[in-house]
């Protein structure tokens, strides 16, 4: 059998850009994340990965590789491309001030009172362009397809009303459009009553359901529909609103709950078939099973649960005993969760959340894609899956875990090409 091996860049680059020929990365080390395979990460020693138009076509064992063009990765680490399944990348100004007071002992109220908290991100997003909004975005997305990532979620929520929720949209578009990655825009308009309508909630929900979220949706600018349910956001009541409206266009659902308090949120998400519930820290036993029932995936933030120092964490046994899929998030944003690495997402859900780092793993790679609705193309190496993967130059899935700051990312594949 004759196998052509390309080893530098240049050809690897051309080679894979011809998607109609069959593409065979070899002389590897395959974490899978499969769990179809017993064994940790789904790893397999002595395998080849065939690619072709830009989708796995078969892993099979190295003396079955059928002849072709092939890729010696030298004994490297091969994975499905990270997905970070929670983010707010798209966003005005900085709040680094705001911490350093926190820090100083003043009260979330009093820095609020004076101006400062989410409006002051709502501001600041209201008072950039569209193209200054884009260039802070595409900074903070390098950070992240540095770290291996190839698909993630982008949230709407800091302009709070038609036109700046638009033009948030149309920002996270403009990166799709722009970057080899693949980006699933959620609408947040439900993140907070803006500044125009303090004491009347009720007033602006009207105004995200009979204005915001059909026109926007109309123009094809996002793919979910999320909103915050807590006391200081949204009551179950005001959720339900939205996600009526959101099912009634037969828009997917999400949501930010028990955060900060138990209200219900995650029973209602799954009321809903929710993608997902992302935060729980407060979700009691009610609530995971229903979770269970819908198969709506907890999404873990330990960036913000870390930042706000928080100490109750989610209950990762709760969520175990009913098999409820867990996916870790980076829930980078300016006000409690500045933290653009997935790694060290991973690496904090592990020490204060209790996960083994497999699960940390599933959580970013085949439970993420299930919080965004992708589980049958995403997160996994398998036949049939889009051929979205990050190459390593490390010996083990746990490096990545365990030493956050370093990425020994050699090369991100997306759809078969690199990039």
């Amino acid at each position: 059998m004759k196998i052509n091996v390309y080893t530098t860049h240049d050809k690897l680059t051309a080679m894979t850009q011809t998607l109609s020929e069959r593409v065979i990365w070899r002389n590897v080390r395959l974490a899978t994340l499969d769990p179809r395979y017993a064994r940790p990460y789904g790893l397999l020693e002595d395998h080849v990965l065939l690619v072709r138009d830009g989708r796995i076509e078969a892993i099979v064992p190295e003396g079955d590789a059928p002849a072709g063009r092939s890729i010696d990765l030298g004994g490297r680490l091969l994975t499905p491309g990270l997905i970070d399944c929670h983010t707010h990348l798209v966003f005005g100004g900085s709040r680094a001030q705001e911490w350093e007071q926190r820090l100083n002992g003043v009260s979330y109220q009093t820095i609020s009172a004076n101006g400062g908290g989410i409006n002051a991100t709502v501001r600041a997003t209201r008072e950039s362009s569209e193209a200054e909004l884009l260039a802070l975005a595409r900074q903070r997305l390098a950070r992240l397809l540095r770290e291996g990532v190839t698909t993630l979620e982008i949230k709407s929520g800091y302009g709070l009303d038609l036109e700046n929720e638009r033009k948030m949209l149309r920002v996270i578009q403009q990166l799709a459009a722009t970057h080899a990655v693949d980006i699933s825009p959620t609408l947040l308009s439900a993140h907070a009553t803006p500044p125009e309508y303090q004491g009347d909630p009720d007033g602006y929900i009207d105004l995200v359901c009979q204005t915001l979220l059909p026109a926007l949706w109309e123009e094809g600018l996002f793919e979910s529909v999320d909103a915050f349910c807590e006391n200081v956001g949204f009551t179950p009541a005001q959720t339900e609103r939205v996600y009526s409206t959101a099912q009634a266009l037969g828009i997917p659902v999400k949501g930010h709950v028990e955060q900060l308090s138990s209200l219900g949120g995650a029973e209602l998400v799954s009321r809903y078939k929710g993608l997902s519930a992302d935060h729980i820290e407060y979700l009691t036993p009610e609530g995971a099973a229903a979770m269970s029932r819908s198969g709506t995936v907890a999404v873990l933030l330990p960036g913000a649960f870390y930042f706000l120092n928080e100490t109750r964490r989610p209950p990762v046994e709760l969520l175990r005993e009913h098999q409820v899929p867990m996916a870790v998030a980076t829930d980078y944003n300016p006000g409690t969760s500045p933290f653009a690495s997935l790694h060290l997402a991973m690496n904090m859900a592990c020490v204060k959340f209790g996960l083994t780092p497999e699960e940390a793993w599933a959580g970013v790679t085949r439970h993420a894609a299930q919080a965004l609705g992708r589980q049958a193309s995403h997160g996994q190496l398998a036949a049939g899956f889009v051929a979205d993967f990050a190459i390593w130059d490390a010996a083990h899935p746990v490096e990545m875990v365990y030493e956050p700051g370093r990425s020994p990312l050699w090369q991100r594949v997306v759809r078969g090409e690199i990039v």
